[in-house]
């Protein structure tokens, strides 16, 4: 274990960073700043971030199968043009909720775009509770919602053989499995498959590895944790510079590097001297296990 190196990349922090996503075609990392209002593109190349603003706070990115990407955009499904900095409104959804906005999103293997929303913080994970629901943008550009109830929709990702959704709703500090329908996007059959213990603290964005085990980044926990879904036991714990971890995914040429996001909204002045890092984005390498590539968005 003692070959795991831990690097930031980028110069840039962020206020609330999530939703990474490696681009393969860019040699790229995107990710955005949730607060901050801007899909960022961190080139692994020239080591340079790129960043396009928005008119709302954007809380994921996917990639798009016909070119460019995919956002999350307040209560909105949006389309963006890289080059043009050209964002185009695709759907919206909770319009009864004008304090809501969407948080995480992820593709899944047959190109749909899954992603949830809660209701805008008052602080970092103080809000008005059971305002969220989960949602699905299919390829004709029509929206489905599964369910209601959700504190903080976040983390989602699904298994090697694509019968199981993996989902969290932070709050619930669970890991929760649905068993899945790839052919319709249908879910159900709920139940928590990993509770997180004290430390661990407040569970955030996921992705899954080539064998099949989640890893979970812990917000708040300062880490990320490996678990494996069949018997529900951490395998593995990876501790970070910064406490507010936000999200994970691999990339890189062979998928085998990880990338962490991490927030710096809410933390005070002696808060922002211990941890100085705190917002930026991180590399970890020597991990020994490889990610899966993203899946774009067929629509």
């Amino acid at each position: 274990m003692s070959s795991i190196k831990i690097e930031c990349i980028g110069s840039e922090g962020n206020r609330l960073g999530e939703s990474p996503v490696w681009d393969e075609k860019e040699s790229a990392l995107l990710y955005v700043d949730i607060t901050g209002r801007k899909v960022c593109r961190w080139s692994s190349v020239t080591n340079q971030v790129q960043a396009i603003s928005v008119d709302a706070p954007v809380s994921s990115v996917a990639l798009r199968k016909s070119g460019d990407y995919i956002i999350t955009l307040g209560t909105r499904f949006a389309a963006l043009k890289w080059k043009e900095q050209q964002v185009t409104t695709i759907e919206h959804v909770d319009k009864d909720k004008p304090n809501n906005r969407f948080n995480d999103g992820k593709v899944d293997p047959a190109g749909r775009y899954f992603a949830g929303t809660m209701a805008e913080e008052i602080r970092p994970a103080v809000l008005e509770r059971h305002q969220g629901s989960l949602y699905t943008l299919f390829s004709n550009l029509s929206v489905v919602k599964h369910f209601n109830q959700v504190d903080i929709s976040n983390g989602l990702d699904w298994s090697l053989d694509h019968k199981t959704f993996f989902y969290i709703d932070s709050l619930s500090y669970s890991v929760d499995a649905f068993d899945y329908d790839l052919q319709t996007g249908k879910i159900g059959n709920r139940r928590s498959i990993y509770k997180l213990e004290k430390e661990e603290s407040i569970p955030d964005g996921m992705c899954i590895d080539t064998e099949g085990k989640l890893w979970v980044a812990c917000y708040d926990g300062g880490r990320v944790i490996r678990l494996d879904p069949e018997t529900g036991k951490r395998l593995q714990t990876v501790k970070l510079p910064v406490d507010k971890t936000t999200s994970c995914c691999f990339g890189g040429k062979d998928y085998s590097e990880m990338y962490v996001t991490s927030a710096s909204d809410g933390m005070d002045k002696e808060g922002l001297s211990r941890q100085p890092q705190a917002g930026r984005v991180f590399k970890i390498t020597g991990l020994g296990v490889k990610g899966v590539p993203p899946y774009p968005f067929v629509g």
